[in-house]
C-alpha cells in the first residue's frame, strides 16, 4: 500500500510541474516581455521613467505597435534608456516623439509615439531623439496643495482691524 500511495504522490507532483510550466509559458505569451521574431528594436532616453516597466505597451494613435522590452540607467547622463520592440510592419519617421504617459491615476504608464514628418525612417537600433519623459503626478497635487516659494511662512498674517493711533504728548 505504501509503494502505491508513493506513486499517486509522485504522478501528483509531475501534473503539478506540468501546469506549473503551461501558466509560466501562457503569460510570458501574453505580457509581451519577450521580442517576437521579426520585431526591431529601437532606443528612447527620458530623464524620468516613473513606473515605466518591462513588457509596457507601446503605441502609435492608441495603437499597441510595441512593448517596452527593457530598461536601463546610462551612468554618465543618469538618463532611463528605454529599448522599445516595434512591430515590423510600422515604419517610423525619424523625427518621431516619445512620450510616456500614466495608465491612470493609480496604473502604470506606457510609451506613446507622435510620427513626426520626416521621409526617412527610424532604423532597427536607431533612437528617438525627441523625447518627454513621465511626470510625477502626487508631486504636481503635493506642490498645489504645499506652496514652496513665494511669501514668508514665519511672518504674521497682517489683520484687518486697524491700528491703534498714538497719540503725541501735548506741551503748553
Amino acid at each position: 500500500m505504501a509503494l502505491r500511495e508513493q506513486w499517486a504522490e509522485t504522478a501528483m507532483g509531475v501534473v503539478v510541474l506540468a501546469l506549473a510550466a503551461g501558466f509560466l509559458t501562457y503569460s510570458l505569451s501574453v505580457g509581451g516581455v519577450h521580442m517576437k521574431r521579426g520585431d526591431y528594436e529601437i532606443s528612447a532616453k527620458f530623464g524620468e521613467a516613473g513606473s515605466l516597466a518591462p513588457g509596457a505597451a507601446v503605441a502609435v494613435a492608441g495603437v499597441k505597435v510595441g512593448t517596452v522590452s527593457e530598461i536601463t540607467l546610462e551612468p554618465k547622463t543618469y538618463l532611463a534608456v528605454a529599448k522599445l520592440s516595434i512591430d515590423p510592419t510600422v515604419k517610423l519617421p525619424a523625427d518621431s516623439t516619445a512620450k510616456i504617459t500614466s495608465d491612470g491615476i493609480l496604473g502604470g504608464a506606457h510609451i506613446s509615439i507622435a510620427p513626426g514628418a520626416s521621409l526617412e525612417d527610424l532604423k532597427p537600433g536607431g533612437q528617438i531623439e525627441n523625447t518627454q519623459g513621465a511626470v510625477d503626478l502626487f508631486g504636481l497635487i503635493g506642490s498645489v496643495i504645499r506652496p514652496q516659494g513665494g511669501g514668508d511662512a514665519a511672518a504674521p498674517a497682517a489683520s484687518s482691524a486697524p491700528a491703534p493711533a498714538t497719540q503725541p504728548a501735548e506741551s503748553y
